[in-house]
């Protein structure tokens, strides 16, 4: 699976709150380690951003 977070992310935190293993959030969203285990937190996040900015591969 590969994730990245897109030019859209307006930094509201919900993708960390929901999987912190995989997406950190400063003044915006990144991906900061593998989605590899985390599967389905992942597609939680994508599907809980209120911009669509995570990007599932």
């Amino acid at each position: 699976m590969d994730v990245k977070v897109n030019d859209s992310c307006i930094g509201c935190g919900a993708c960390e709150s929901i999987c912190a293993e995989v997406f950190e959030v400063a003044d915006c969203a990144k991906v900061k380690a593998s989605a590899a285990g985390h599967e389905d937190a992942v597609k939680e996040a994508a599907d809980a951003c209120p911009v669509g900015a995570i990007e599932i591969a």
